[in-house]
């Protein structure tokens, strides 16, 4: 089974308006016969997006009229390729309650959902940790230095994966080296081993899969793989599933380095 299980679409705030259909086609094309659209889910009542333009996800107007789509399309395409009705919900330290709340009214519409970190709390305030590398530099200053950056990403994707957001938590642990999206700029010498061996730990009691994200290969200064090679080795000893996802934010990106995917796997 040839599956992309990371596909944004036009809902996207910060991406294109390709339709869905030239992500399906394109897929198709490539002859993958499984996709998951997973948009970002509307971010948790009462939390501010950090971002500038607050393009950080779907505003919360535009989910019904998102799944009523994919419905359709998921009927529309059923002879030519297997649509999951998806979404990548953001775990946010502080927001558990408010983002459970939101899986259980939409979990059962969906298929197969992404849990990621984008955000994390420095002295009361929320920064976007992939945004740029302007607020990674000023994350990692008001965290005491990169390596401490590193340290509170991790702790906070443990959290994520050991939380409890109820019946819908998604299944599958985002890019969990999203951290190192900037590592051409701010070199850690900080060591992740310990923090990612416990996560996979934790996955493992809860049956969750990992996300194989080839989106870094295509930032400037990240140049890898989410994960990198030794950390899906790693997965595998531990039996993690791992699950390809091109994270595309655009058409032309869906199925982007799957080759490279099905060497490491």
């Amino acid at each position: 089974m040839k599956k992309d299980g990371h596909v944004h679409t036009p809902f996207c705030p910060h991406g294109t308006d390709d339709s869905f259909e030239l992500y399906i086609e394109t897929a198709i094309k490539k002859g993958f016969s499984v996709i998951t659209f997973t948009e970002h889910a509307p971010l948790p009542e009462g939390f501010v997006d950090p971002t500038p333009d607050k393009d950080s996800a779907m505003p919360f107007s535009d989910i019904d009229r998102y799944l009523s789509i994919l419905l359709d399309l998921k009927k529309q395409y059923k002879r030519d390729i297997d649509i999951h009705i998806g979404l990548e919900v953001d775990y946010i330290n502080g927001f558990e309650r408010e983002t459970a709340q939101f899986l259980d009214k939409y979990g059962p519409f969906l298929d197969d959902s992404i849990l990621s970190v984008h955000f994390l709390k420095l002295n009361g305030q929320y920064y976007c940790v992939d945004f740029d590398e302007h607020t990674f530099q000023k994350m990692a200053e008001l965290s005491g230095g990169i390596n401490h950056l590193y340290e509170l990403y991790y702790a906070t994707v443990l959290k994520g994966v050991v939380s409890d957001l109820g019946k819908y938590k998604p299944k599958r642990l985002g890019h969990i080296t999203l951290i190192h999206k900037f590592q051409k700029l701010f070199q850690a010498t900080f060591d992740e081993k310990p923090y990612i061996e416990q996560i996979f730990a934790e996955m493992n009691k809860r049956g969750m899969e990992l996300d194989v994200n080839t989106s870094g290969l295509r930032k400037a200064f990240c140049g890898e793989i989410y994960p990198p090679e030794d950390i899906i080795q790693a997965a595998k000893k531990q039996s993690i599933p791992l699950v390809y996802g091109s994270d595309a934010h655009s058409a032309k990106d869906v199925g982007s380095d799957f080759s490279l995917f099905e060497k490491m796997v």
